[in-house]
């Protein structure tokens, strides 16, 4: 009996410490005596103790760093290189097998082919046109992953050049040129600004003598209207009454001394004297 007790202790305790469990981020490849056996999916796994050995494999996206590097460019200057590279495992079996029989520890694999594929594609650039052309060393270096890796049973998700670093003096250098060039566009369009202002005020001041010589005209016309209503009025009515006045004026310091005036009879200023005295000129007198 109690030999029994005790052979049923040891199978419970060689079935416990043969519990597996694998998380969802992970998937197991199982190999007995060093062979492989069978595939862990997520989940309860049962291997057996000291014959089996699961092995995990992280399926998530994962990243690793290039670590930057000194990379002669095309135009023989030093450029300080860095990048990124985002895989990860697939996660059916064949991808996860191949993760670990095909390639011995792929992110170091990954790091190395990073270096060697950036030193090739930046060796032929120009360091002003490897700053001015990130997406295309991005794409190129990712294509160049993707072929290189696609037996190793992952994926590369992306790549990202973190910096393309010239040397202190060279960099310097180029600060001085774009900030000279900044301030030559500043000025260029300062000048525009005040040719495009100093053209509204040219305008504005053709207008306003536009308008100030029509005001003058106007103005002219107008005082050229007025003198001659003033000289038809004049002429209508002041030179005939201006000689009558004119008459009677005489006739009035005749009279004031006494002194005789001989008139014609058929004068107009009879009739004027006769109007004013309230009688009628003798003509019309004697026909009444």
């Amino acid at each position: 009996m109690n030999g029994f007790t005790i052979f049923i202790g040891i199978v419970i305790f060689i079935f416990f410490i043969g519990i597996r469990i694998v998380r969802p981020t992970h998937r197991g490849l199982i190999e007995r005596l060093g062979r492989y056996n069978r595939f862990a999916s997520p989940g309860f796994n049962w291997v057996i103790p000291i014959i089996e050995k699961i092995y995990l494999v992280n399926i998530t996206e994962q990243m690793v760093d290039a670590e930057p590097q000194e990379i002669i460019t095309n135009d023989n200057l030093n450029a300080r290189v860095d990048a990124q590279v985002y895989f990860k495992v697939m996660p059916d079996e064949e991808h996860v097998k191949n993760s670990q029989y095909n390639v011995n520890v792929y992110t170091y694999q990954i790091v190395n082919l990073a270096r060697t594929t950036l030193r090739n594609i930046i060796g032929t650039l120009t360091l002003k046109s490897a700053n001015s052309e990130r997406g295309k060393i991005n794409s190129e270096l990712h294509k160049t992953l993707l072929e290189e890796t696609q037996n190793w049973g992952i994926t590369i998700v992306r790549t990202e050049l973190k910096e393309i670093d010239p040397p202190k003096d060279v960099q310097e250098t180029m600060n001085k040129v774009v900030k000279a060039e900044n301030e030559k566009i500043s000025a260029v369009d300062y000048a525009t600004a005040r040719e495009t202002a100093a053209d509204g005020e040219k305008r504005a001041e053709i207008k306003n003598a536009e308008g100030i010589k029509q005001g003058r005209i106007l103005q002219a016309q107008g005082e050229a209207e007025a003198i001659r209503l003033v000289n038809e009025a004049a002429q209508k009515y002041f030179v005939g009454n201006a000689q009558v006045l004119r008459k009677l004026e005489a006739v009035e310091a005749a009279l004031k001394n006494n002194s005789k005036v001989v008139v014609p009879v058929n004068a107009e200023l009879v009739n004027v004297i006769g109007e004013l005295a309230g009688i009628l000129p003798l003509k019309e007198k004697r026909e009444k």
